[in-house]
């Protein structure tokens, strides 16, 4: 018999009487931002306040996301209180430019509990983390491990990456992310001391070019981190073009908690 620890998660969220849409539809990202909030659940792995929630129409047609309300963030020594929610909005913005990894879309509206980031579901099987990719999936992991140098991501753990239906990878849970002191912690290892492949540096070099021509994307970006980490981010992509190399970490300290 299998047990609960052995089980699906996902069997737990209920899925309301309605038309389910393709969340990679043109009318998912309208119902994303215009749908009505008809019920959801609190995730049960989060640090923070996450909702697992239902977006609907009034003709019924329904998506899932995920929904992080402000309000619900605890407060860090180390990050602006209320900031976390505009941080995975930024960093959705900088993988599109980049043209990887795959973030889902991710925007910030009101919701039962507030203002919030609220971003498409991604339907994947939660047992399935980096741990059981990374021997078979190791080249397409890699824009993640890049993204986390460039963001500073202070907190990729396993389940961060996330495997669908169609196998494409995901990248998710970008709320530590720009800070202007050196924090990334990652459980990717692997990925210390290897170089940047030049399909990667194409996407580094363009967003170079747009922070330093003070684009709409450093308008869109300052507007959701500040100054002192947009000047932060320009640095590091200086350093990333003149060494395109993933750095050593402290494989003690330079890793988050829990690992998953």
């Amino acid at each position: 018999m299998m047990s609960n620890q052995d089980r699906d998660p996902r069997i737990y969220f209920p899925t309301p009487e309605a038309e389910i849409i393709d969340p990679t539809s043109e009318a998912a990202e309208d119902i994303l931002n215009n749908g009505e909030f008809i019920g959801g659940h609190t995730m049960p792995w989060g640090s923070n306040y996450t909702f697992m929630i239902w977006l609907s129409t009034e003709e019924g047609k329904c998506i899932r996301a995920i929904y992080k309300p402000r309000d619900g963030e605890r407060p860090l020594h180390d990050f602006p209180n209320g900031t976390l929610y505009q941080r995975e909005r930024a960093t959705y913005i900088l993988s599109k430019e980049l043209g990887w990894p795959n973030v889902p879309l991710t925007i910030i509206r009101n919701g039962p509990y507030g203002i919030g980031s609220v971003q498409l579901y991604v339907d994947c099987d939660p047992r399935i983390t980096y741990f059981e990719m990374r021997d078979t999936l190791e080249d397409k992991l890699a824009p993640i491990a890049t993204f986390d140098l460039l963001t500073n991501n202070a907190d990729r753990k396993a389940g961060h990456c996330l495997l669908d239906k169609n196998k494409t990878i995901w990248s998710i849970d970008h709320g530590l992310t720009f800070h202007p002191t050196f924090k990334l912690r990652t459980v990717m290892l692997e990925y210390c001391g290897q170089k940047i492949n030049s399909d990667l540096l194409k996407g580094i070099d363009t967003v170079n070019n747009l922070l330093h021509d003070k684009s709409n994307l450093y308008e869109e970006l300052l507007s959701l981190t500040s100054i002192i980490e947009i000047e932060a981010l320009a640095n590091r992509l200086d350093t990333i073009i003149k060494n395109p190399t993933i750095p050593m970490l402290d494989p003690n300290r330079d890793v988050p908690w829990p690992f998953v």
